[in-house]
């Protein structure tokens, strides 16, 4: 065996026989990685060899050091002219950078950079592989022929065959007659891929990431299905403007339904997706969504339009803006924030009949806001304005919410100043609404929040004793009831938060354990101030939680303050695995000791004389990766019964393996149980084969089942379902969904999604992963690939 290295920029051709094989080949693969690799010197027999460190194999080699890289040629038989042709024979192999030629007989003229190569030529070029009887080729622009190659490209793992290919350049391709799948080869003659793409031309664009068909036939299963004059197809994930596949669907509100998206990839931080839509019960929908991105700012916009809708013999439209961004100046430390989120919709129907179409537009109150935030040094202030459209239903209207145009706010904040914590805030709010609808006056309001608190801590315990004082004033536009214009309110408050930690180290079930003890006391005083004839713009109670039950006032907003006596006791225990500290288990329990009534409530509302509250008992417990379980209940102690219980659990012991359920409970309002999943269906019959994942084979597919159900037991009927099954057979995948979501408690609205996958190309059919997505917890796409294929898990 004999090795030749070929320095083509020195135009040198010294032979070299006395360097082992292996040796060689190691000296040729750390020139080529090294950063600036230089040809060895004539006697090179002689001079100690220079190796030089890579950070780091590079995927793509510069056009510069290509030019500088040696070239290696190996066979049986060589022989040549100095600086004009080398001729190998048997088993020749030439290698130079990430080409790695391979054939009986390899020519290569040195001063046109040609290589020829006859007889079972194999070629790598950067992990794509071609196969053949003939090759021309320039090595460094990569120009050339093949003819009758068979290929594999490593973007997508796709292979085929072809008449010939004719490289423009090292990064584009066109085939002649060529086919293309992605199903892996099995042995036999008679081996035919499950879909494959038969093309009169096909051209791989590798900078773009792009490959285009012209004159097409898609078969799937030996059948011809979709005649394609021109298909564009993604390469890898990279952003590419283009038609994409089209969409059906076929529901009971839209009927049948096509959609053809066309994305446009304006630059690399800028795009925009137009999708026209033709539903049969409907008419003509225009989509389209516009993504910007910046340094200092970010955005998102979304316009759907649908003129003369049948359903409703109107044009109808929705609008939805968001953005967030920061605007430099001089005078703040971080820049001023700008942050918008705009909804508007063209009726009331919208949210109940549009139910695919932007989260923020299916709901029925549609927040306009508009917020510049700015911090300097201790204080940080905002200005904000935010309206709302409320859409309203006959069958259950609802009390819109106010307007705030504007509201000004203020903080100010410094922390361990001798021990103490100080706090300013200060708001001012114009409340809008309609009168008729709120059946109370607009105002004015001036609300100042002061506190200073002095926090003590230790190892084993804290205690915080803090005063706080509200002061608020009204100006409103109409008299109250008591034909006052104005009024005003002071309310102190002080509380005392204290609490212990206790620990040991114990073991269960074989598992070493930090267990701790800490017992917590929270009390709160705030006297009674007359607030109940005052109108009520932003307050709403406060959900009673482990999180809310350890806070001053008993309502959120700053409308009403609660007066408050009282003692909240509790405690917690948790298991922390000493050797990673992760929480194992969590338990807690508290309640609160009420010594006075609460008088002050909100409108409608009646004081609250109970001495004990509900008892609140939690359990959240996560032992290992596969299993968790959380809990909380609220317990009425004077009538012996569960007010308000959430009980869940997970099991997810592998990759595309999870069941969840979930029991919620509210006395006299609702009763639901929730379950999801995501399992394969041959697990049941004791088929516990690998997930075929990226493998791209054929006939051993796999069946899945996804789906989650959500029951009302109190109504004895299915509120929500999505249910479906998957199906992978490696080189494509099907998908079939059927979904009902309730849009209100006498319509729904019912779905069925096909589609088919041909893994690596295109999809066909109603997408599904977004509903799957959005409703299975847990839920795993069945191709998510986490990484970029590389040239080195293929180099030969």
């Amino acid at each position: 065996m004999r090795f030749l290295m070929l320095d083509l920029k020195n135009r040198a051709f010294p032979v070299r026989f006395p360097r082992s094989p292996i040796a060689l080949v190691t000296w040729a693969l750390l020139q080529g990685v090294s950063a600036g690799a230089q040809p060895a010197p004539a006697d090179a027999d002689d001079a100690p060899m220079l190796l030089r460190s890579s950070p780091l194999l590079q995927e793509e080699i510069a056009p510069a050091t290509r030019k500088a890289l040696p070239t290696f040629i190996q066979g049986e038989r060589t022989f040549g002219r100095p600086d004009l042709e080398t001729v190998v024979e048997g088993n020749a192999v030439l290698r130079r950078g990430d080409i790695v030629i391979k054939a009986d007989r390899l020519e290569y003229y040195q001063p046109d950079d040609q290589a020829k190569a006859r007889g079972n030529v194999h070629i790598n070029r950067a992990g794509n592989v071609y196969e053949g009887p003939l090759l021309e080729l320039k090595l460094d622009a990569f120009e050339g022929f093949f003819n009758e190659p068979r290929y594999h490209f490593i973007k997508n793992d796709s292979h085929g065959q072809a008449d010939r290919a004719d490289f423009i350049d090292d990064k584009r391709m066109v085939i002649k007659n060529a086919t293309l799948t992605t199903c892996r080869r099995l042995p036999g003659p008679s081996w035919m891929p499950d879909w494959i793409l038969r093309a009169a031309t096909i051209t791989m664009d590798n900078e773009e990431d792009v490959g285009t068909a012209e004159g097409a036939m898609l078969s799937f299963k030996g059948v011809p299905i979709l005649p394609i004059p021109y298909l564009s197809f993604p390469l890898s994930d990279k952003r590419k403007s283009g038609f994409m596949p089209p969409t059906l669907g076929l529901d009971n509100v839209n009927g049948a339904e096509i959609s053809v998206p066309y994305y446009w990839n304006i630059a690399p931080n800028r795009d925009a997706t137009i999708t026209p839509s033709v539903m049969s019960k409907r008419g003509l929908n225009l989509g389209s969504e516009f993504r910007y991105l910046e340094a200092q700012y970010s955005g998102q916009l979304r316009l759907d339009y649908m003129p003369s809708d049948k359903l409703r013999d109107s044009d109808r439209w929705g609008f939805a803006y968001g953005h967030q961004g920061t605007l430099k100046n001089a005078y703040t430390n971080s820049g001023i924030g700008l942050s918008l989120n705009l909804n508007r919709v063209s009726d009331d129907n919208y949210w109940r009949d549009f139910t695919r179409t932007s989260t923020t537009l299916t709901q029925r109150l549609l927040a306009n806001d508009a917020t510049l935030s700015w911090s300097n040094g201790d204080f940080s202030n905002s200005v904000r304005t935010l309206k709302w459209q409320t859409l309203q239903d006959a069958a259950a209207p609802i009390v819109p919410p106010y307007d705030r145009l504007p509201q000004l706010t203020t903080r100010y904040a410094r922390n361990n100043i001798n021990g103490f914590d100080y706090g300013i805030e200060a708001d001012y709010t114009r409340f809008q609404a309609d009168r008729v609808r709120t059946g109370q006056a607009n105002a004015e309001r001036v609300y100042s929040l002061l506190q200073v608190s002095r926090p003590i801590l230790a190892a084993g315990g804290f205690l915080t004793p803090k005063l706080q004082l509200h002061v608020s004033n009204y100006q409103f536009d109409a008299p109250l009831s008591n034909g006052a214009n104005t009024a005003s309110r002071v309310v102190p408050t002080f509380s005392l938060d204290s609490g212990l930690v206790f620990e040991r180290e114990t073991s269960y079930f074989g598992k070493d354990l930090l267990q701790t003890l800490e017992p917590r006391a929270f009390y709160v005083k705030t006297p009674y101030r007359e607030q109940n004839s005052l109108p009520n713009y932003d307050s709403g109670a406060n959900d009673f939680n482990f999180a809310t039950i350890y806070t001053e006032n008993a309502f959120v907003g700053n409308d009403r303050i609660s007066d408050s006596n009282l003692l909240t006791l509790g405690v917690t225990s948790r298991l922390l695995d000493r050797a990673t500290g992760a929480e194992s288990a969590r338990f807690g329990i508290a309640q609160r000791l009420r010594f006075t009534d609460q008088n002050v409530t909100l409108p409608g509302g009646v004081p609250i004389a109970d001495r004990l509250s509900d008892v609140l008992v939690g359990a959240s417990v996560n032992w290992d990766s596969k299993w968790a379980f959380d809990s909380t209940v609220q317990f009425n102690p004077k009538t012996e019964q569960s007010v308000r219980s959430t009980i869940g659990a997970r099991y997810s012991p592998g990759n595309y393996r999870t069941v969840t359920a979930a029991y919620r409970f509210q006395r006299d309002v609702s009763e639901q149980l929730d379950v999801g999943w995501q399992w394969p269906l041959n697990d049941l019959w004791g088929d516990r084969g690998r997930d075929l994942g990226a493998g791209r084979g054929q006939g051993e597919g796999r069946w899945y089942s996804v789906g989650r159900l959500n029951y009302s037991l109190n109504e004895r009927k299915l509120v929500d379902a999505v249910i479906g099954f998957e199906y992978d057979a490696g080189c494509w995948l099907g998908r079939v969904v059927l979904e009902r979501l309730q849009t209100s408690t006498s319509s729904a609205t019912q779905r069925i999604m096909f589609q088919l996958e041909f893994v690596g190309f295109s999809r066909l059919g109603v997408n599904p992963l977004k509903s799957l997505k959005d409703n299975v917890p847990n839920y795993q796409y069945l191709r998510e690939q986490t990484s970029p294929p590389s040239r080195f898990s293929n180099y030969d």
